[in-house]
């Protein structure tokens, strides 16, 4: 069972990868001038706004920057909580 244990297990990212990670999101606050705290206020600010309109599970909001060649983007993954009001047909 050990065997087929080691496929379940969700695998931990190798450290190099997550230093890298860590590295590229200090550099990328650096070039935007937006901190970790202002960072956190806007989530708090997009989920206040957001959760008036529709169920939202705040605990699973993630914000993230995400740089491309020429700009950097705010980026919202925000998962809608079902409205138990299915499609009919």
């Amino acid at each position: 069972m050990k065997f087929l244990d080691r496929f379940r297990r969700r695998r931990e990212p190798p450290s190099g990868e997550v230093a890298r990670e860590r590295l590229r999101l200090v550099l990328t606050y650096d070039r935007t001038s937006i901190s970790p705290a202002l960072l956190e206020t806007l989530k708090d600010e997009i989920i206040s706004v957001i959760s008036r309109h529709v169920p939202i599970d705040p605990e699973r909001v993630e914000v993230t920057f995400k740089e491309g060649a020429r700009e950097h983007q705010l980026v919202a993954h925000i998962p809608l909580r079902p409205t138990g009001r299915g499609r009919r047909r």
